[in-house]
């Protein structure tokens, strides 16, 4: 799954926009560009996912750097760890929400930001 299909699962299911070519159709005939949302990239963006859907989390963070995040929504566990504070607790809520696999939450389990050095992945089996 690429981190757009991914932003675009989120905001329709978590969020409740419509998603539209270059952009998200809110409530009350508001809308945001793409580009705005990024809750893979952006701290506020997954702490907007976390709050609205009112789901139970912690996070943590090791000395080597690595940052670990439980989501429970429903029953639901979605667990991630990860360089990227914002991208791992993204990953934990898609994971609670099923939307993707719960595998051991090693750093490489997260979805790759292809432009991003630091990420690696084995979610789509790369």
């Amino acid at each position: 799954m690429t981190d757009e299909h991914l932003t675009d699962f989120l905001a329709e299911r978590v969020m409740g926009w419509r998603v539209a070519p270059d952009r998200f159709i809110k409530s009350g005939r508001k809308w945001i560009v793409r580009w705005r949302f990024a809750p893979l990239k952006s701290l506020e963006d997954a702490f907007d996912l976390l709050d609205t859907c009112g789901c139970a989390y912690t996070m943590s963070a090791g000395l080597d750097g690595q940052f670990e995040a439980e989501v429970r929504v429903d029953g639901r566990v979605g667990k991630a760890t990860g360089n990227l504070k914002p991208r791992t607790i993204t990953i934990a809520l898609a994971r609670a929400l099923g939307e993707l696999p719960n595998r051991n939450s090693k750093p490489e389990s997260v979805v790759p930001d292809r432009g991003h050095p630091l990420a690696r992945s084995n979610v789509n089996g790369t």
